[in-house]
């Protein structure tokens, strides 16, 4: 399929097509070398969303999206894990994280880097962001959208934010203030309450887990309040976690049963979220790709695109 843009024929503006449908990324690591390919089927099919929410993985995923880089949407969670960079044992010892944060979401999408950031597209794109992660002193939830986001730096440090695992990753601090993964929300990964905050009524949901899946308790509940003496709400979080993962899932399955979302829920996720092996990534984004345009059709039925597609500015 080849892509389109979504820009206004004879002006080069960017464009949405969808107005009434917020569309949702779940976090989930290196599963997004699967889910991943919905950002690739999405944007190869013309369908441009105006509302795009994300959460670690998933806020990748989001401002990939927003700025129509279905080459850049692959190589972030396939073809990326290869970069001697990226990250390790070794970096972890050296305080820079398992991944290597400063790394991914710094150097690698500037100019000249390895996958560098569309970011006047970004800009140019009419949508809405919401990037979420949780403040570590209290663990409350935050969402920041594009406004906050004036300079590529501004928006890379959020995505950052977003994604940065407890324990695997150092906390970065924006404006004084350290952020962690904002799956320990109480969204647990999933920023549906954004939407619902913002009026939606209508979802298009990516999910990361199958649907039969079913988050247990953490084991060994006391090495979390030890590990995050410094912030006791993140271990509070991480232990919490499960009960608001299985909730916030079983909430989206009634809204797909009442027809209010669409879930791209994935057939097998044959990876982990540490998974490094470029074989296992390229064949997880492959399956992914087949899903994703099985359930097209779907899609443009739901988001009332069986015919031409409609552009509005």
């Amino acid at each position: 399929m080849d892509a389109d843009d979504g820009r206004e024929p004879g002006t080069g503006q960017v464009t949405s097509n969808v107005t009434d449908t917020a569309l949702i990324f779940e976090g989930g690591g290196m599963r997004a070398s699967y889910t991943s390919a919905v950002v690739v089927t999405l944007l190869a099919a013309g369908i441009h969303i105006d509302w795009v929410a994300g959460i670690s993985a998933g806020a990748s995923n989001a401002v990939n999206y927003l700025s129509r880089d279905a080459t850049r949407s692959r190589y972030s969670f396939v073809d990326f894990a290869t970069d001697p960079r990226f990250g390790d044992w070794r970096t972890f010892v050296r305080g820079q994280g398992l991944f290597n944060a400063a790394y991914i979401y710094g150097e690698a999408g500037l100019p000249g880097g390895p996958m560098p950031f569309d970011w006047a597209t970004f800009r140019a794109n009419p949508a809405r962001l919401r990037v979420g992660a949780v403040r570590c002193s209290d663990a409350q939830p935050v969402y920041w959208t594009e406004a906050d986001m004036p300079e590529p730096a501004d928006m890379m440090v959020r995505v950052r934010a977003s994604s940065t695992m407890p324990g695997l990753m150092p906390f970065p601090v924006i404006d004084g203030v350290a952020y962690a993964d904002g799956a320990l929300g109480p969204s647990a990964g999933i920023p549906l309450d954004a939407a619902l905050a913002d009026g939606f009524e209508k979802f298009l949901v990516v999910l990361t887990r199958p649907r039969e899946y079913v988050k247990r308790p953490a084991r060994i509940p006391g090495v979390y309040h030890q590990v995050f003496r410094r912030y006791p709400a993140i271990a509070e979080r991480i232990l919490a976690r499960w009960r608001d993962y299985n909730a916030a899932r079983e909430r989206l399955f009634e809204l797909e049963r009442e027809g209010r979302a669409m879930l791209f829920v994935p057939d097998h996720m044959p990876v982990a979220n540490g998974e490094r092996r470029l074989a296992r990534l390229s064949a997880a984004h492959e399956l992914g790709l087949g899903q994703a345009r099985r359930e097209l059709p779907r899609w443009r039925e739901f988001l009332g695109l069986d015919g031409e597609l409609p552009r509005t500015g």
